[in-house]
């Protein structure tokens, strides 16, 4: 997948997490865990559009390591929503999924740009 498209799918990410947000229940955990997650779940993309634009190869891992942290911290508070039952499973489960999908490209960036090689199995 080039830059481009990640970018994009990123972009489209964030998107969905703002429409999650908007549909959670009022009252103060709404409210809480709708903030937490929309820093999160819209920062991924953010730090990846910052790593694109680095000024050194160290400059660009560092940000591409605070996008998988950032990816990582957005399936915490999706694992919430769905625990405590605040968004149907069956509505977070391509979230979800999206987000593990992520998290591998973004890890296999930083072993890439770090020259870590891909663990055999």
């Amino acid at each position: 997948m080039d830059s481009a498209e990640m970018r994009d799918r990123l972009r489209q990410f964030a998107g969905r997490i703002i429409r999650l947000v908007a549909k959670l229940p009022d009252g103060r955990v709404g409210d809480v865990l709708g903030r937490q997650i929309l820093k999160s779940g819209t920062s991924i993309g953010a730090n990846y559009r910052e790593a694109l634009r680095a000024s050194s190869k160290r400059h660009f891992t560092t940000l591409v390591e605070i996008s998988l942290r950032e990816a990582d911290e957005t399936c915490y508070w999706l694992d919430l929503l769905s625990d405590h039952e605040l968004v149907p499973a069956h509505r977070l489960k391509p979230l979800t999924q999206e987000r593990h999908e992520i998290v591998r490209i973004l890890a296999a960036t930083v072993r890439t740009a770090k020259g870590i090689p891909r663990k055999s199995n």
